[in-house]
Parts: C-alpha cells; structure tokens; sequence
C-alpha cells in the first residue's frame, strides 16, 4: 500500500486520535474509511454516463416496434 504525508491542524489531529482510540482502531485506518466514504459519496452524486444510462433503460420499452411507433407519431405531424 503507498504511503501518503497529509498535514493536519494540531486540533484535528487530536480528534483523530482520541477518535482512533476510542474505536480501537489505528489513526490510518480512520483516514482511509474516511477517504472510501467521500469516494462513493462523489461517486453517486456524479451524473452518471452513457453507457450507464442506456445500461439502466434497456428493455423497458415495451411499446411494440419502436420505429413504426415513431413514424405514426411523425406522420399527425403534418
């Protein structure tokens, strides 16, 4: 696992140790649930994209033949 330096106010770092030893877990293991928590966060909160969209919409039209159902439209158009 890479190793990475962050700098924190002497207040947060307080808080993250007493946090750390409340839970009986290490500093660095709070920083990483940390970081996996705002990564899924902004991950649900990003639009999602193209490939998604059409993953999630495939199949629910159930209309019959897409294309004739266009060209009806299409056609009390004029």
């Amino acid at each position: 696992m890479p190793r990475t330096v962050i700098n924190l106010d002497d207040e947060s770092k307080a808080w993250l140790d007493r946090q750390a030893a409340s839970l009986g877990v290490p500093m660095t293991e709070l920083v990483r649930q940390a970081v996996r928590d705002f990564r899924a966060k902004e991950q649900r909160a990003a639009p999602p994209s193209m490939q998604e969209i059409l993953q999630r919409t495939s199949g629910i039209w159930h209309g019959g033949d897409g294309l004739e159902y266009q060209q009806r439209l299409r056609n009390g158009w004029s």
